[in-house]
């Protein structure tokens, strides 16, 4: 959680860094807390729902939003988080894969003290996502037995993490419930299938390549679910065209949604 994204910029974490610029204008990223790591900058977001430049009058379209990195949350945890981790700790121990090769960080958000309801959530590398649900399924003292399902995200503007999976997983014996989070590149965006210990996420991954493109490598009927088999590109991708495709219906043709008026 704490590698350097190459397009952040440096700076101290006493002061903003202002290396981040948005339509001309220098743009300050977030102060760090104090005692805390700086805010990594992932990407600038300006407008609201892709839209720039309109003669929007709301004054959403002059939104500028820095989206930064979640940091590790330092121990403790609070609350039932620090039993969950060293649990999982141990039982990965036991399997022969030590905490830290397994799991990037932990974040915990909002801080805890904050006042509000706070969510676990455990960034993990691709390669162990199997080994870290199956610990969390079974121990007795874990017991996440239900997993909610998986969906995407994508941060064109996160190098080499562009691609992220989000399993929400609950524990019915205790009550519980955690996000854990996988993130791959654009280059290679294979993550192992979750099926062999969830079942269920069958058709959440199906939907999740179908949308996002990520691979489910091991799924046993990784297709479409909601698209066209012969659908081109995945369409909740951030970089997919707002005005969609052209769609045939029985010889007529509907032009994307930015070309079907006019205005005077």
């Amino acid at each position: 959680m704490t590698e350097k994204d190459p397009g952040a910029g440096g700076g101290s974490a006493a002061e903003p860094r202002t290396d981040v610029t948005a339509g001309g204008d220098v743009l300050a990223a977030p102060a760090a807390p104090e005692g805390r790591e700086e805010l990594e900058v992932v990407e600038v977001r300006t407008g609201m729902f892709g839209a720039h430049g309109s003669g929007d009058t709301s004054g959403f379209g002059g939104l500028v939003r820095p989206v930064t990195r979640p940091l590790a949350t330092p121990r403790p945890y609070g609350g039932w988080y620090d039993e969950v981790v060293d649990v999982l700790a141990e039982v990965l121990a036991e399997g022969g894969t030590a905490f830290d090769t397994a799991v990037e960080g932990v974040v915990v958000d909002p801080p805890a003290g904050s006042g509000a309801r706070t969510e676990l959530t455990i960034h993990v590398r691709p390669e162990h996502i199997v080994a870290v649900c199956q610990a969390l399924r079974d121990d007795q003292d874990l017991r996440f037995e239900l997993s909610l399902g998986v969906s995407g995200v994508h941060y064109p503007g996160d190098v080499g993490r562009e691609l992220h999976a989000v399993y929400h997983l609950m524990s019915i014996t205790h009550g519980r419930s955690l996000r854990l989070e996988v993130t791959v590149p654009d280059s290679y965006p294979h993550i192992p299938t979750t099926t062999t210990v969830y079942p269920t996420n069958d058709w959440h991954e199906r939907e999740t390549w179908d949308f996002f493109g990520i691979v489910f490598d091991g799924h046993p009927a990784l297709a479409r679910i909601a698209m066209p088999d012969d659908w081109p590109g995945h369409p909740q991708r951030k970089d997919y065209p707002l005005g969609g495709i052209p769609v045939e219906y029985k010889g007529a043709t509907v032009p994307p949604p930015d070309q079907r008026r006019s205005y005077s």
